[in-house]
């Protein structure tokens, strides 16, 4: 079973969660083959495990399952260029010295009179494939919701060209799991009748199963590569400041909007939308029609993508509870800090330094506060004309897990303003972020500003000062034997923050 990270504001303020003596951030390289009814992918990732980045990602459109639906059986000219795919993956594993390698294989293989023999040709090239069931391939999906989305609380919906799984997520862990031979692939064929017949059809195979039962109401998490592509026509029928798809929420009512869209716009216009492949772009209507019955039979108030899926969730599967239970976002930030700072990284030390400034913020951006002050050093070695552009830039679209887009944008925007970037050189977030909470993050960027001024960038310095917040005052205390740490830097920074927080600026001498 997956279990989830919860976090609280006194374990991130104290630094208990995740601590450099408890996070097991060693480098790891390890590796998922996906044999898929559309596609044969390779994904190699590196870093800490609970939060590793994609460092190669290829895929080859093989169509393993397009002869299904003829005669039962993976067409030999489809099965060649998987087998090529295959032999190629396996060669670079190798040179790429992929310690930890699933290949795995799913739907279309699954069930194929000729699956065996697809098995058997990858063998010969030396990879030993795991044929999922589809339960084994929904409670992945499951997980991969889970690792990158740990408090969700719905139904993990993953869509492939074969099937759909259907996965419980709740508390941490994953519940009933169920797969309908519903992948995009097979949907045009059921489509026949209309789209009143279609909904029908598959109200009918889901309460057989006895789906979704309790789970009425019950939000719907996305994975797939074709939930993906709708939520890329979302943002961009949207015009969505951030066209990232990483949690991108897609609310009940845009759902009719989204399936006029793939009825009115032609292939080629689709095809045109930043980031959408072709193959993705002409399963689009299919791929609309069924979320649409999906949200009627399951009564779904919102939907909530995810890129983090069934390859995710096997790497999550495989790591001990204490890895699991370890936030993906500090994780991550802490790692990339570590990677890019210029002296031993003391994040933690800042953000416990600026700490009291903030003492009345909600939990949940207490931890945001953190990854920025993790991540306080990574643009250093940028142009400094640049530099705040480039903290913006990590912030917004970092390989950033446990993590929604409002939280993007405050990372973003600390990130900027730590960095020196005037506020008008910040983009509009409005639509996605409440000024009351990007006021908040602008300040967390000033402190950490103060604090990398103060101290030069290294850890000792801070342990000698203390910053708080007294009143109308923000006092800022340095030790005998420290005093010579002031200056013109510091005092201009020191003003600049406490005109952010409505105070005036108050140096003490100890």
């Amino acid at each position: 079973m997956c279990r989830h990270w919860r976090s609280t504001i006194t374990k991130i303020e104290t630094g208990i969660l995740g601590s450099k003596t408890d996070l097991k951030t060693s480098v790891r390289r390890s590796a998922v083959i996906d044999i898929g009814s559309n596609s044969v992918r390779l994904v190699v990732y590196e870093g800490p495990a609970r939060a590793p980045a994609v460092i190669f990602n290829e895929k080859v459109a093989a169509g393993l399952g397009r002869g299904l639906a003829v005669d039962g059986r993976i067409a030999d000219a489809d099965a060649e260029r998987g087998l090529v795919a295959l032999r190629r993956y396996a060669l670079l594993a190798r040179q790429m010295e992929v310690k930890d390698l699933q290949c795995v294989a799913t739907a279309a293989v699954r069930d194929a009179e000729n699956g065996p023999d697809f098995i058997a040709g990858a063998a010969e090239a030396g990879l030993k494939i795991r044929l999922l069931s589809g339960a084994e391939e929904a409670e992945a999906a499951g997980c991969g919701i889970l690792s990158g989305i740990p408090d969700a609380h719905g139904i993990a919906i993953d869509l492939g060209g074969g099937s759909l799984e259907l996965a419980e997520v709740a508390n941490g862990e994953v519940g009933r799991c169920a797969s309908f031979p519903l992948g995009v692939l097979r949907l045009p064929a059921l489509r026949g009748g209309g789209q009143q017949m279609f909904e029908r059809t598959i109200r009918k195979m889901l309460k057989t199963a006895g789906w979704p039962g309790n789970l009425l109401g019950r939000p719907l998490y996305l994975v797939g590569g074709s939930w993906r592509a709708l939520a890329r026509l979302d943002l961009e029928l949207t015009r969505s400041p951030l066209a990232v798809l990483d949690q991108h929420r897609i609310p009940r009512a845009a759902v009719r909007r989204l399936v006029r869209a793939t009825k009115r716009l032609s292939y080629d216009e689709l095809k045109a939308i930043p980031g959408m492949a072709s193959n993705r772009a002409a399963t689009l209507p299919d791929a609309a029609a069924l979320l649409a019955a999906l949200v009627n039979i399951i009564d779904v108030p919102d939907m909530t993508v995810s890129s983090s899926g069934l390859r995710e969730g096997l790497l999550y599967q495989t790591l001990e509870p204490e890895v699991k239970a370890q936030d993906p976002l500090i994780v991550a930030a802490e790692f990339e800090g570590r990677r890019l700072a210029r002296f031993a990284p003391h994040g933690r030390a800042i953000a416990d330094w600026i700490a009291p400034i903030f003492a009345h913020e909600v939990p949940g951006d207490s931890r945001i506060r953190l990854a920025a002050s993790l991540l306080s050093d990574v643009a250093w070695s940028a142009n400094p004309d640049f530099r705040a552009e480039r903290g913006m830039e990590i912030g917004l679209h970092g390989n950033w897990r446990g993590v929604d887009i409002a939280g993007r944008v405050l990372l973003a925007r600390a990130l900027h303003a730590g960095f020196g970037g005037p506020d008008a050189d910040f983009p509009d977030m409005s639509a996605l972020v409440s000024d009351d909470r990007l006021v908040p993050a602008r300040q967390w960027g000033l402190a950490i500003r103060l604090a990398q001024r103060l101290s030069g960038g290294i850890e000792a310095p801070l342990r000698a000062t203390s910053l708080m917040l007294a009143g109308e005052r923000l006092r800022l205390s340095l030790d005998p034997g420290w005093h010579h740490l002031a200056g013109e830097s510091v005092e201009r920074r020191l003003r600049a923050l406490a005109l952010s927080l409505g105070a005036k600026p108050e140096m003490v001498l100890l």
